[in-house]
């Protein structure tokens, strides 16, 4: 047993770590948005680090949220046990990131593609919910190019 859950522990660290290094955000929060998890695309765009996030409101720190739309989106997440997407041509953004290419982008900030996943708990109530923020700036602004 004892060596068990000495691999579940370097394996969560691993998992840990993939997590950290993937360039989507990665932001976990409770039924009543408090931040518990978030990655270093969080911290890299956002410029406010885990330590800083962490038990406090999604809303109490990005008071700009359209909070009755998220509210409702991952309201339907808890409730059904589902994944929910936003794409960038519905809601140009979920958090208001500047881009990073200031000098070849056109954009004033960060297009974003949102995918809000129920994370079910042991007992299979899903408590938690997982938001991946992708940052899809070229695309939409190639698509934007195009239009007429």
């Amino acid at each position: 047993m004892a060596g068990e859950a000495q691999i579940d522990m370097r394996e969560l660290h691993w998992l840990l770590d993939i997590v950290q290094c993937l360039d989507v955000g990665v932001l976990v929060m409770d039924r009543n948005f408090r931040v518990e998890v978030w990655n270093s695309f969080m911290e890299n765009h956002s410029g406010l680090g885990a330590d800083q996030v962490q038990g406090r409101s999604l809303f109490q720190l990005f008071p700009e949220i359209d909070r009755v739309w998220l509210e409702r989106k991952v309201g339907t997440v808890l409730r059904l046990g589902t994944r929910a997407f936003s794409l960038w041509q519905q809601r140009p953004y979920l958090l208001r990131f500047e881009t990073y290419r200031p000098i070849t982008g056109q954009a004033d900030f960060m297009y974003q593609n949102l995918t809000i996943m129920p994370l079910a708990a042991a007992g299979r109530e899903v408590e938690h919910v997982c938001l991946m923020i992708y940052d899809v700036t070229e695309a939409a602004e190639a698509q934007l190019r195009q239009a007429p």
